[in-house]
């Protein structure tokens, strides 16, 4: 037998965990926002999107899942703008997975923006602390993963979560507006 696994978004106090296969960036608190509340192009400034946390949940028969790990191809094919990005929640030392203890509700102003993540005063509970940075997810690679988790799960339960955030620049410095073609970022875990 194996593990099975599902990747979960929390949203809201609680958190409520959803089993997710897409996720969609909005200014929302919610795991489906349809095509409502939109990070649009700001005049001036930046816009966010609510940040989403995710994890991996493990369940069936197994012995140990661990090294779990998160990367995508390099090159997010979205329009951004000059500063803009998918962002995600990282420390800088040891494993950067949020433990699930420690999930913050994402907020900001719903339909406009989001708080950025590492904002000092409304970011991340965690991320806008010391030790911790906020980068770009294109940063890591198949070669060069994000560590998550590094911890060993030997019962059914949740992995430690990435926290991920889009930033959009103005239209002056290149983001175009538009549904932005899908993209893809894959997990990889060590199973015995």
């Amino acid at each position: 037998m194996s593990a099975s696994i599902s990747i979960k978004e929390g949203n809201g106090a609680g958190p409520v965990w959803t089993a997710k296969t897409a996720i969609r960036f909005c200014t929302s608190d919610t795991h489906e926002p349809g095509t409502d509340h939109p990070v649009s192009i700001p005049s001036t400034g930046f816009r966010y999107s609510y940040w989403k946390t995710l994890c991996l949940e493990i369940s069936g028969a197994f012995t140990k899942v661990n090294n779990v790990q998160l990367f995508c191809d390099g090159s997010v094919g979205w329009d951004f703008g000059t500063g803009g990005g998918l962002f995600v929640g990282t420390k800088d030392d040891g494993d950067s997975g949020l433990a699930i203890g420690s999930y913050d509700q994402a907020e900001g102003q719903e339909g406009v923006t989001g708080y950025a993540m590492g904002d000092a005063d409304d970011g991340h509970a965690v991320y806008k602390g010391a030790g911790y940075t906020v980068n770009n997810i294109e940063d890591y690679v198949s070669g060069a993963t994000l560590l998550v988790d590094s911890s060993d799960h030997t019962v059914a339960e949740k992995t430690k979560a990435v926290v991920l955030q889009v930033k959009v620049d103005t239209a002056t410095n290149g983001a175009d507006a538009g549904t932005q073609t899908a993209e893809t970022i894959s997990w990889r875990y060590d199973e015995i």
